[in-house]
C-alpha cells in the first residue's frame, strides 16, 4: 500500500512537471525573444537581427511603434530572408516584448564612494 502511494505521488509529480514545461514553451518571454533576435534560423540569409542591430542598438524607442509587428515582419521577410511569423504565435509576442525591453530605462550601477 505504501508503494502505490509513493508510486502514485511519483506520477502526479511528473504529470506537473510536464505540465510546467509546456507552459513554460508555450508563453511569450523576453528571454525566448532574445534568443529568437540572435537566431538566424528566423530566416535563411544567415543573419539575425543582432546583425544590424547589435545589442539592441537604434531600437530603443521601437516598443512605442503602434505596427511594431508589422516592422518585425518586414525584417524577417526582407534582410533575413524568412517567413513572416504570425502576429498571435509566441515567437512574434517573445520579440515584441524583447524588443519593448530594449526601451525600458536601465538603472545604472552608482559608483561607491571613494573615502578613508
Amino acid at each position: 500500500m505504501n508503494s502505490l502511494k509513493i508510486g502514485l505521488f511519483l506520477l502526479i509529480l511528473l504529470a506537473v512537471g510536464t505540465l510546467l514545461v509546456f507552459a513554460a514553451q508555450t508563453e511569450a518571454s523576453i528571454e525566448k525573444g532574445k534568443v529568437l533576435f540572435n537566431d538566424p534560423k528566423l530566416g535563411t540569409s544567415g543573419k539575425t537581427c543582432n546583425t544590424c542591430h547589435a545589442g539592441g542598438k537604434g531600437l530603443e524607442m521601437a516598443g512605442t511603434q503602434s505596427n511594431l509587428d508589422s516592422t518585425v515582419n518586414a525584417c524577417i521577410t526582407t534582410p533575413l530572408r524568412g517567413t513572416a511569423l504570425d502576429v498571435k504565435s509566441v515567437e512574434m509576442q517573445s520579440l515584441l516584448l524583447y524588443i519593448k525591453s530594449l526601451g525600458e530605462k536601465k538603472p545604472t550601477a552608482k559608483k561607491p564612494a571613494m573615502g578613508c
